[in-house]
């Protein structure tokens, strides 16, 4: 497939599509870790280990191996976001079941790459939508509130400790998916 050129006075000759989405005004930070060891229990730790082909240990998702959901991720920056619609003063992570909460970098942006958190390599597999328990954690209309802010589900490619504070940093894309989620 050939890439489009983007003739614009700002951007650089010959820059791509590709281009612009491998480049990152600045990196991210893992503001929140959240560990599921249960249905229904969150603990908000601050540093956890990530495990290849698991997530992260001690999360009752941990017991499965493989898949393209072994971590969730949502952006820190929405939270504020999704309580306003639900008419909420504030809304934690810890209540929208997710395991890492991010701030400073699209997550979006992350859906389709590789990206590191951490010591860990990890790849954006999919979109991490709301589930209907949204209405028991926010209230009637909680699930809409979440639509679209719901974040990005990840599978670990290389494991490792994160923690809070750590830096969240886009890496090259994966060659099988170069444009593909342009």
């Amino acid at each position: 497939m050939r890439e489009k050129r983007l003739d614009h006075p700002v951007l650089k000759a010959n820059q791509t599509l590709d281009d612009l989405r491998a480049t990152f005004a600045r990196a991210g930070r893992l503001e929140w870790i959240g560990l599921r060891p249960g249905p229904r229990r969150i603990e908000s730790v601050l540093r956890a280990e990530l495990a290849v082909e698991r997530g992260l240990l001690s999360d009752h998702r941990a017991q499965r191996v493989g898949g393209k959901r072994q971590v969730t991720l949502i952006q820190f920056e929405h939270l504020p976001v999704i309580a306003a619609l639900c008419g909420l003063d504030a809304v934690s992570a810890s209540l929208l079941r997710r395991n890492l909460a991010v701030s400073g970098i699209n997550l979006l942006a992350l859906y389709g790459r590789r990206f590191r958190i951490g010591a860990a390599l990890l790849e954006g597999t999919g979109l991490c939508h709301p589930c209907s328990r949204m209405e028991e954690a926010l209230g009637p209309g909680g699930y809409n509130a979440m639509r679209g802010h719901g974040g990005i589900t990840a599978r670990v490619l290389e494991g490792g400790t994160v923690e809070v504070g750590d830096l969240v940093a886009g890496e090259d894309p994966l060659p099988s998916q170069v444009s593909q989620y342009a």
